[in-house]
């Protein structure tokens, strides 16, 4: 009789954590998107502002690619972290509307220093916000894009 009671204690016991949705066959609802994923994204629409930039004016090709790749590297590196696959294609730049190599070199460069300037804020708040393991990989992509600033002078 003891162990009766014992074995229908512990059923009860199990009986409200099968009506949890633990064990009745409904998919557990997909993972929060990392916090990280919007510095990907980011650093993949500076990569393709700055691959528009240098269709329009060849001239910065030398000046503008080196910064392109390193948002390319940046995405890369921040997908590794993250386990996040990067998209198969660029995306484009959401801001501005307008072609982001459209108009004068002088013009290009300046749409081009305000992104960069959104950019490192957002890399910057993302350090600060950041655990241990991962704030030191996003500080050196907010100095870098602070270094990219210099750069468009």
């Amino acid at each position: 009789m003891v162990r009766a009671a014992a074995l229908l204690g512990f059923v009860g016991a199990t009986a409200p954590v099968t009506g949890c949705g633990l064990f009745d066959g409904e998919p557990d609802p997909p993972p929060p998107p990392d916090p990280l994923a919007p510095l990907i994204t980011g650093a993949l629409d500076l990569a393709a502002r700055y691959d528009a930039a240098v269709a329009a004016h060849p001239e910065l090709a030398d000046r503008l690619r080196p910064v392109a790749e390193a948002h390319r590297a940046h995405a890369a590196e921040l997908a590794r972290v993250t386990g996040t696959a990067l998209p198969s294609a660029t995306p484009t730049a959401s801001a501005p509307a307008t072609d982001p190599g459209a108009g004068t070199a002088t013009a290009t460069l300046g749409g081009l220093r305000e992104a960069e300037q959104q950019g490192r804020e957002a890399a910057s708040r993302a350090a600060a916000e950041a655990p241990a393991g991962r704030a030191a990989l996003v500080g050196s992509i907010a100095a870098a894009r602070a270094t990219h600033l210099e750069v468009l002078r």
